[in-house]
């Protein structure tokens, strides 16, 4: 039981909690109540969005349903909208918000869309910290400083059209990766792929058609192996807990640039030895992959949204490479020794359902994976398992059984947000 109150908008965008409906979240499309202990505190930087066209759904505790909210009860001569929340970075949601979508309701912006609500005078979200590292929190971020540093790096550094990229990254789209870059820390970006070989619902950075904006625009050109060394040797040599990862969301996938970055790989382990260089990649390339591997590359994350394979293909749209392709590539990293996570792109309802972990559970033990990055997807809940033909085949636990579920079954196994560093500095 919640004690947890609904949030709902008025027509003008503020925001109210009910006066007795309880909060509601759901789950593979279903409402369902929420408890109290999955609940946290909205994180700093987290951003509440408005969603148009669709009705609050909250509880009624004394009736024992769910009821949509049509009418402001402070005002019942005005509508109301629905209300959820898009979670800071490291942060995995439990609950996706509860509402009901009027009749020819436009597809929602390419953002995850958690459950909220509250509770003690605060908002509150059905979500889950799953890792510690503080490297995207909004306190880290001295935004006068970040500045006068890229500024200055985009000066000194005109001749590099990556740099010059990742500077609009920075401080036009506000990329926290890019961000770090030029504040000489953590993890650097290394952009590199204007073209890709899938063709995901999802994608942020190219949609076709008006029904869905991209969220960024995606790099442009190539840039050279010597430009991605330039980058990347400095970085790798002077920043905290280095880490370079090529496959941004700025770009398409990198393994489509293959050539480019072995040399540059060559080039960067040629100069320095520090540090790790990871490869965030859809896995449609195991040659490509053990090839970089034996180059000198430290780690691959491999996107997934299911380890069921008529949903993987049914988002992801692959041109040319099969799920097949994917967990080649995994074992062809683990078996030259290289670490990989893969990026679990989690909606509840479908990431729990016990069909889905029991998925995961095998690809798990099949192919020896490292580390389950929690991030949530970003996509209209309704329009994504309508499209991927999602049904219903069995119970879902919820997103902290499952994470429970896969430790007790492969011990190993971490969770986390982050690529890791896998020599950290002292």
């Amino acid at each position: 039981m919640t004690t947890a109150r609904l949030v709902y908008a008025d027509e003008s965008g503020r925001m109210y909690d009910h006066p007795y409906l309880e909060m509601a979240g759901s789950s593979g499309g279903s409402w369902t109540e929420v408890d109290d202990d999955i609940l946290m505190p909205l994180p700093p930087g987290s951003e509440l969005f408005l969603l148009p066209d669709r009705v609050p759904v909250g509880y009624d505790r004394k009736k024992k349903r769910f009821v949509k909210l049509g009418k402001d009860p402070h005002n019942p001569q005005k509508k109301v909208q629905a209300v959820a929340a898009f979670m800071a970075p490291a942060h995995t949601q439990i609950l996706t918000a509860a509402y009901h979508s009027k009749q020819k309701a436009s597809i929602l912006p390419l953002f995850s869309y958690t459950a909220v609500g509250w509770q003690g005078g605060q908002f509150v979200v059905a979500g889950v910290r799953v890792d510690p590292l503080m490297r995207q929190d909004i306190d880290q971020f001295d935004l006068e400083r970040l500045e006068r540093r890229a500024k200055r790096a985009l000066t000194l550094q005109s001749h590099n059209r990556l740099i010059q990229h990742l500077g609009s990254c920075a401080l036009t789209y506000g990329c926290p990766a890019a961000k770090n870059y030029f504040l000489g820390r953590w993890e650097a970006p290394l952009p590199t792929s204007p073209q890709c070989n899938a063709h995901c619902l999802g994608c942020i950075s190219l949609q076709e058609g008006d029904q869905i904006c991209a969220t960024q625009e995606r790099i442009t050109f190539v840039p050279t192996p010597e430009e991605i060394a330039e980058v990347a040797v400095s970085h790798l040599r002077e920043a905290e807990d280095p880490l370079v990862s090529f496959g941004q969301g700025c770009e398409g996938e990198p393994l489509m640039q293959g050539k480019t970055l072995k040399e540059a790989v060559k080039l960067i382990r040629g100069q320095t030895g520090a540090g790790t260089i990871n490869l965030n990649t859809n896995g449609s390339l195991p040659q490509t992959i053990a090839e970089l591997r034996d180059d000198g590359l430290d780690s691959i994350r491999v996107s997934l949204n299911s380890a069921r394979e008529a949903y993987y293909h049914a988002y992801y749209r692959p041109r040319g490479y099969s799920y097949s392709d994917v967990t080649g590539s995994i074992r062809a990293m683990k078996s030259r020794g290289g670490f990989v996570s893969i990026n679990l792109l989690t909606l509840p309802g479908l990431t729990d359902e016990e069909g889905e972990v029991e998925a995961i559970i095998r690809l798990i033990g099949e192919t020896g994976i490292d580390l389950i990055q929690m991030r949530n997807l970003n996509i209209d809940p309704e329009w994504y398992l309508r499209e991927i033909g999602y049904r219903s085949s069995g119970r879902s636990i919820g997103i902290l059984e499952m994470m429970k579920r896969i430790r007790a079954s492969h011990p190993q196994v971490n969770f986390g947000y982050f690529n890791p560093c896998l020599n950290p500095s002292k």
